[in-house]
């Protein structure tokens, strides 16, 4: 490349400009894969032909590890899906913070923190959440359709404990020493 050609280039970056429509995807793959060739490895992770791991009433999740993928041991996630007026029940992750990305539908979510503290925020298609590791958190389907969002986490495994569990597995008397009942 000439000189001449670098002095050509932006100076900035580009994000939404005029340009020409692209050509077919094979073209550029071809392009790509250069006098090497196709690389052999797969670098897809195809989240729709995973099966469900969990169902529960109003929800149902799919819960992944991502060490299917050659050395990425660093990231969990799921795909939750909530019916109408169905809920996530009260739940919380001991081992990461999860990130949100809402994919479809609407909910509402609310997060508790220490010292009696709770907040509750809305969320639609494209919206972003966030939870800190250990707030119990839940999140309901507002709206008419399917709620559905990725659930991802900085962790090599997908860790949850839902408040029915805790109950469920703690001894009574302990139960009833934190709820201060009888």
């Amino acid at each position: 490349m000439s000189e001449q050609a670098l002095d050509k280039m932006p100076r900035r970056e580009k994000f939404i400009f005029q340009a020409e429509v692209p050509g077919p995807l094979e073209a550029d793959q071809k392009a790509a894969a250069g006098s090497l060739g196709m690389s052999t490895q797969d670098f897809a992770f195809r989240v729709a032909q995973q099966p469900i791991s969990k169902t529960h009433q109003g929800r149902r999740s799919k819960n992944y590890r991502f060490q299917q993928i050659q050395n990425l041991t660093t990231i969990a996630a799921a795909i939750v899906t909530v019916h109408p007026g169905g809920i996530r029940e009260l739940h919380w992750h001991p081992n990461a913070d999860e990130w949100q990305y809402y994919i479809s539908g609407a909910g509402r979510m609310t997060v508790f923190a220490t010292g009696g503290r709770a907040r509750t925020m809305d969320f639609q298609a494209g919206d972003v959440g966030y939870i800190q590791k250990t707030l119990p958190h839940y999140v309901e389907n507002t709206g008419a359709t399917d709620l559905k969002f990725l659930e991802m986490f900085k962790s090599s495994s997908y860790q949850d404990l839902a408040l029915s569990e805790w109950l469920t597995h703690t001894p009574p008397e302990l139960v009833m020493a934190h709820l201060g009942i009888g």
